[in-house]
Parts: structure tokens; C-alpha cells; sequence
């Protein structure tokens, strides 16, 4: 059995922890490893990285992780390691990772990749540079739900697509009247990185560009709804960034996009993500693991009568996209795939190149909101 040493920073964070720790790398583990095109199979050695000790040994009894350290420069000194991964903060990220290409390690990470476009191109550059594997996290594009969308959009079902409507979002509670917050308290602080637009405008780079046409110009208005909240020691704090983000966007080939970004919102929709494609010959709606469609020829007629009733149950007029396939962790999905890219070499579209485009559409996403106009979305080059 060959081996591969992963160096895993940052997952004692939510997002780290559950999709990247245990729902990835363990499950590579717990289930023999992964069988290579040779039929080989590929054993995937860990060593988790932190400041606190505590937690990091906590962690790895509580999930018989062999191997944990404080002490990053030597985790990256090890040549028995291959792979660096950084699901830590913003603020970190991209200084982490040039250490890491530094060290001679291949390099992948969460994002966004910067706070900073050009820090985001230099590391980028730098990369390239290397000739080492790297890749960001395009989480989304893995989701059963707009795996299925793609699957219509390549069928040729929805014609020419005219428009993308998205909503995504939930309310997170303040933290007060003895109910925690589902988001960390630096999300809300602009010093630590925080805000949505940053956030969530690098998620919207990818699964535009992706799946409906590379964006071209953005309008993007923020605001913070939401002025003071609670953090984890129960102290009240003032947010000073957006937890909300109100963006269009012109995609190439004419369609126009719009979606809007809450931690201030309740749900009353499908999912707490869902994306509406209209088409000339057809529509669909998906969320995190479902989709509806509903083609041209099953389009009901409804007539505007302010006086009457509505008469048409919308819902039931759609029908759901089956599960034709059977559809893992995209967390885990994308890990195998730069796994594969590392050790056999197997293609792969998301390189930091892409991250530095999401960073790209944050900036310009703050950029329209403070001089409150539309900006263009130029070519980057690396």
C-alpha cells in the first residue's frame, strides 16, 4: 500500500473540522484508503496542525489520529509529508501557503484565498512558478443539487438561459436570550476578515463561471443589518462589516445573474441555498441535494387577476430531477480529485488561479457597494 502524508491546519474550525477532517480525510481512512488507477491502494496519513496543543491532542484521541504537532515549521520540514492544507483564517491563508510552497509541499486550501486581490495573484503566480499541485475548495460546484443542474444545463435543457436567480442564507441568531450563534463572532468584524461579501461573492465566482458563463460585471450593494452581537464568551460586540450582500451580475453570452447573501434572513424556501435557471425552452430550481424542473411544454398559463384567488399550486407543477447517481460528500469529492491530481497526475480546473478570481468579484462586489455603481470584471493574468 503506498502512503500519503497530509499536513491538515485549521480544522478545528466548523467548516474545517466537519467537511475537511471527518467527512474527508477520516472518511479516506475509515474506508481502506483510496484505489488508485493501478489498482493500488493509497493510504492517507494525517498529522493535524495548531496553536493549542490541548485541542489538537484532544482531537486526535477522540478520532485515534496518529499524529498531531503545535509546531507547524517542522510539520512542513517533514519530506514524508506531501500535501499542505489550510482551512484556518483569512488573514493567515496566504502567507501559510507560500511557507508551504517554500517547503516544497503541494498546496490546498479553503477560501477565499486572500483579503487581497494583488496577495491573491502573487500567491497564485508563485505557484505556478513552483510546479507544485495546488488547488482551492469550490465546494458548491459538488452539491447533488447543481450536479443535477449542470446535468440539465449539458442535456441542452433550458435552451438559451436567460436569467439566474439565487438565494442563500439563514438567520444566525445574535447570541443573546441564551442561544448561541451558528457563525463564529469574527465573521462579523472587518479587522478579522470577516463580512459576506468576501465571504460569499468567491463562492458565486466559481458556480457562475462554471456552470452559466464567466462573469463580465457586477452591481453589488452591502449592508449590516444586524449592528451588535453577542460572541463566544458572551460578550456583546459591535459588527462593523456586511451580513448581507444584494448582487447582479452580466454573465458572458448575455444572461444576467442575481443573488443575494443573508445571515439576516428567515427561510421560506426549498433549501438554505436555492438557484432558479430560466430558459427559452426551460426552468429549473435546485437546492443543496434536490432540483425541479419544469420544460416549456409543461409551463402552466397563469392570468393576472388581483381579484380572484390564485387557483394554480405553483409547487406541483414542477417535477423533481431523480437521483440517477449515487452522489458523496463534495467536500470529499473534490479532495479525491486533488489527490488523484497529486499522485497520478489526473486533471484538475481549480487551481489558486481560480481562487484569485473569487477574491477579484469580493473586491470589486465592496468596490460597487461604496461608490455605488457597476464595475467591470477584467481578465486576470498570471
Amino acid at each position: 500500500m503506498a502512503r500519503l502524508g497530509i499536513i491538515l491546519h485549521g480544522v478545528t474550525g466548523r467548516m474545517g473540522y466537519n467537511q475537511h477532517l471527518v467527512r474527508s480525510i477520516l472518511a479516506f481512512r475509515d474506508q481502506g484508503g483510496i484505489t488508485l488507477k493501478s489498482g493500488e491502494k493509497l493510504e492517507i496519513d494525517p498529522i493535524i496542525v495548531g496553536r493549542n496543543g490541548a485541542k489538537m491532542e484532544e482531537l486526535a484521541k477522540k478520532h485515534s489520529i496518529k499524529r498531531w504537532s503545535t509546531d507547524l515549521d517542522a510539520a512542513l520540514a517533514n519530506p514524508d509529508d506531501t500535501i499542505f492544507f489550510d482551512a484556518g483564517t483569512t488573514l493567515m491563508r496566504a502567507e501559510l501557503l507560500s511557507k508551504a510552497l517554500d517547503a516544497g509541499k503541494h498546496v490546498y486550501c479553503e477560501k477565499p484565498i486572500s483579503d487581497d486581490l494583488k496577495v491573491a495573484i502573487d500567491l497564485a503566480r508563485k505557484a505556478r512558478r513552483s510546479g507544485l499541485k495546488h488547488g482551492v475548495v469550490q465546494d458548491k460546484l459538488f452539491l447533488p443539487g447543481l450536479r443535477k443542474l449542470a446535468l440539465l444545463k449539458e442535456s441542452g435543457f433550458f435552451g438559451k438561459i436567460l436569467s439566474v436567480r439565487g438565494e442563500f442564507g439563514y438567520w444566525v441568531f445574535e447570541g443573546d436570550w441564551g442561544v448561541p450563534a451558528q457563525r463564529p463572532s469574527w465573521n462579523y468584524r472587518k479587522a478579522d476578515g470577516g463580512g459576506i461579501i468576501l465571504d460569499m461573492l468567491c463562492h458565486w465566482r466559481y458556480v457562475l463561471d462554471n456552470l452559466f458563463g464567466e462573469v463580465k460585471a457586477v452591481s453589488c450593494l452591502g449592508a449590516t443589518h444586524i449592528g451588535r452581537r453577542v460572541d463566544e464568551q458572551g460578550k456583546p460586540y459591535d459588527c462593523d462589516t456586511d451580513d448581507a450582500a444584494y448582487a447582479t451580475f452580466e454573465l458572458e453570452g448575455g444572461a444576467i445573474a442575481q443573488i443575494n447573501s443573508s445571515w439576516a434572513v428567515r427561510v421560506r424556501r426549498d433549501d438554505l441555498v436555492t438557484f432558479q435557471v430560466d430558459g427559452t425552452h426551460g426552468s429549473a430550481v435546485a437546492g443543496l441535494t434536490k432540483c425541479w424542473s419544469q420544460h416549456r411544454v409543461n409551463t402552466p398559463k397563469p392570468v393576472w387577476n388581483p381579484d380572484q384567488p390564485q387557483t394554480i399550486d405553483f409547487y406541483k407543477t414542477w417535477d423533481e430531477v431523480p437521483d440517477t447517481q449515487a452522489f458523496d460528500n463534495g467536500f470529499k469529492a473534490q479532495w479525491e480529485m486533488f489527490i488523484r491530481h497529486v499522485v497520478e497526475d489526473a486533471p484538475w480546473p481549480y487551481g489558486l488561479e481560480a481562487g484569485a478570481k473569487g477574491v477579484q468579484l469580493a473586491e470589486l462586489g465592496l468596490k460597487s457597494w461604496a461608490e455605488r455603481r457597476w464595475l467591470d470584471v477584467p481578465a486576470l493574468e498570471f
